[in-house]
């Protein structure tokens, strides 16, 4: 009886402890991992080091497919990270220069960029020969495509934008970014050439500008004059690679990719880790005969990760929000679409904004937007919609690449405006 009875105490001391156990340690999943990215925030990778942003390869694994010529670009080829547990990507659309290829001057960017966790696409434009201004048009017209129509569009996040263009392409993503400010980089690479005017005066995109020592076609000269012409306000970097020439670019180096991915990481994802690599000097700067930085650089957000979620959706969804912020018309009925107002920036006497136009509980294909414009209103520029004005009344409309749309789904436009900033009363109708 005595042994039965010490082994019976034995047991619930046992079993005793284990839960005493199970209380103090609780559940394994419940400890913080180091390196987690929440659904919320727009950080993606491990801590970077100079080894790691040296290196040919991040640390996503990257997939990529063709893109048929159409959709207001030439084509190309879409490189993207396969990992879908991240939440979306910021992308970067690529142009090449005068009479030159994508295919065989940057696509050997694609897979490296995509690997540190960037969708890219590098396009061919229409013709060869296209103009800087046409090429500026194929840039936007492949985001928009990426953004609206893309068999990964829902991977990228429409918020997060970027181009690049090298020479002829370089002039082009200037342009661009003159015409959609909303993009969170530009990048260019020996950008333009001497003779053609460009200007980078209203410029507001954080701008990286890289050079060649020995580039004998855009010289140091006309990029020190062309990057003078930047705004004080606007972040930006000018680098000049030691002994590259005007084709140094169209093979694959990492002094310049040292560059571009802290610029991307900087200002597409809000990772303020890889400032470091930007400020206050560089990394490795015996590659670099001249550098030109605005340190420090303050990502969107001021540096903390901003959500991955579009900035319209988050802006009416929380009642904090301020009235110039966002605007929204009343839930539609099934089969309609409804839009949503999103401020991106005023300046004295003008501001920009941003629209995002969704279907209900139906597909649509057309759609109309109509709004008031306050007094002293006047709209000067609109990119992805077709403006019409009558008096104060304003109507955009779809164009041809984004007027379908599922059930559900949703695509943006944008707008420059003189006047005061407001939030307008938006309403949407669907043909």
């Amino acid at each position: 009886m005595r042994r039965e009875a010490r082994s019976a105490v034995a047991a619930v001391l046992a079993v005793a402890a284990v839960i005493v156990a199970m209380l103090t340690v609780g559940p394994a999943a419940a400890q913080p991992a180091p390196n987690v990215v929440t659904p919320n925030s727009t950080q993606r990778g491990p801590d970077p080091t100079i080894a790691s942003i040296e290196a040919t390869r991040g640390t996503f694994a990257t997939a990529q497919m063709s893109v048929a010529a159409g959709n207001g670009f030439g084509g190309g080829v879409v490189y993207y990270p396969t990992d879908t547990s991240q939440g979306t990507w910021g992308a970067l659309a690529i142009v090449p220069g005068y009479t030159a290829k994508c295919a065989n001057e940057e696509a050997w960017m694609g897979p490296w960029l995509s690997s540190f966790g960037f969708v890219v696409v590098c396009i061919e434009t229409n013709t060869t020969t296209d103009s800087d201004s046409q090429r500026a048009a194929e840039l936007l017209a492949a985001l928009n495509w990426l953004t609206t129509a893309s068999p990964v569009k829902g991977e990228v996040d429409p918020n997060r934008l970027s181009v690049l263009g090298h020479s002829a392409g370089g002039a082009g993503a200037i342009e661009a970014a003159e015409q959609r400010p909303s993009l969170r980089a530009m990048i260019g690479l020996a950008p333009g050439f001497p003779g053609m005017g460009l200007s980078m005066a209203s410029d507001q995109v954080p701008s990286l500008i890289v050079g060649g020592q020995a580039d004998g076609t855009v010289t140091p000269s006309y990029l020190t004059n062309l990057y003078a012409t930047l705004p004080a306000s606007t972040q930006s970097a000018r680098a000049e690679i030691a002994g590259a020439s005007h084709t140094y670019y169209t093979h694959a180096n990492n002094v310049e990719m040292k560059l571009i991915i802290p610029w991307l990481k900087v200002f597409l994802d809000s990772d303020t880790r890889y400032e470091q690599f930007l400020c206050p000097s560089l990394p490795d700067p015996s590659t670099i005969s001249m550098y030109q930085s605005k340190c420090p650089y303050v990502p969107p957000g001021g540096g903390s990760p901003s959500p991955s979620t579009s900035a319209s959706a988050s802006a009416s969804s929380s009642p904090s929000a301020s009235a110039s912020a966002s605007a929204s018309s009343s839930p539609p009925p099934p089969g309609a679409c409804t839009a949503t107002y999103q401020a991106e920036g005023s300046w004295p006497g003008g501001f920009q904004g941003q629209v995002t136009v969704s279907a209900g509980s139906a597909a649509i294909n057309g759609w109309s937007v109509h709004w008031s414009l306050a007094g002293g209103q006047q709209i000067t520029q609109v990119w992805n919609g077709t403006l019409s004005t009558s008096g104060s009344s304003v109507t955009v409309k779809n164009v041809s690449y984004n007027g379908q749309l599922g059930t559900g789904a949703s695509t943006t436009f944008g707008f420059l405006a003189n006047g005061a900033p407001s939030a307008p009363m938006l309403t949407c109708t669907s043909p």
